[in-house]
């Protein structure tokens, strides 16, 4: 008797383990705010020119929204934290679209685009929210590129969906702009 009841035992464990296991939905702390499980990354900041005074440049900021993310992705803020000259942006010209920039794939909508220039920061809305699986590029064109040679970083953070989230820092995007005199001389 014994027996059966622990074979019985062990088989109900075994089942549960080889049952599989529903998507992870976010964490949702007491307070309703939303975290995500795993959040986004930010796999690349590029521009199309490096020169310093430099017109028609577009910025590209590639995230990769992973499987388990547990919540889509809302929102997404640009904050540019270093860099001698304050980059303006065009923002009726921002867009964001699904796959890399040089993959380019369909395109996603954006409700709200933000600029608050006393802190340099973009803030960028999906409309609707960009699913867990998904890599995605937003593209920004500055109105010029800077005007002084350096290092520029982008701290770039996700929000997932939600009325109150807790947004994820997810790195800095790194964009180095060269003065073309500089290539001439020594």
């Amino acid at each position: 008797m014994r027996i059966s009841h622990l074979l019985a035992v062990t088989l109900t464990i075994s089942t549960g383990l080889l049952c599989p296991i529903e998507a992870a939905s976010a964490v949702r702390l007491a307070d309703g705010k939303v975290y995500f499980i795993q959040p986004p990354s930010l796999e690349s900041a590029t521009t199309t020119f490096n020169n310093t005074y430099m017109w028609g440049a577009t910025y590209y900021f590639t995230l990769k929204i992973p499987e388990n993310a547990g919540e889509p992705l809302q929102k997404v803020t640009i904050d540019q934290a270093e860099g001698v000259d304050e980059i303006g942006f065009d923002l009726k010209d921002t867009s964001a679209f699904e796959g890399t920039r040089r993959h380019k794939g369909e395109k996603i909508s954006l409700t709200a685009i933000a600029d608050r220039k006393q802190r340099r920061t973009l803030t960028i809305v999906f409309e609707p929210p960009v699913s867990p699986g998904k890599t995605i590029t937003i593209a920004l064109n500055p109105l010029q590129n800077p005007r002084y040679a350096g290092i520029y970083l982008f701290g770039v953070t996700a929000f997932p969906a939600g009325d109150i989230t807790h947004g994820q820092f997810l790195g800095f995007g790194r964009l180095h702009f060269y003065d073309r005199r500089d290539r001439f001389f020594p």
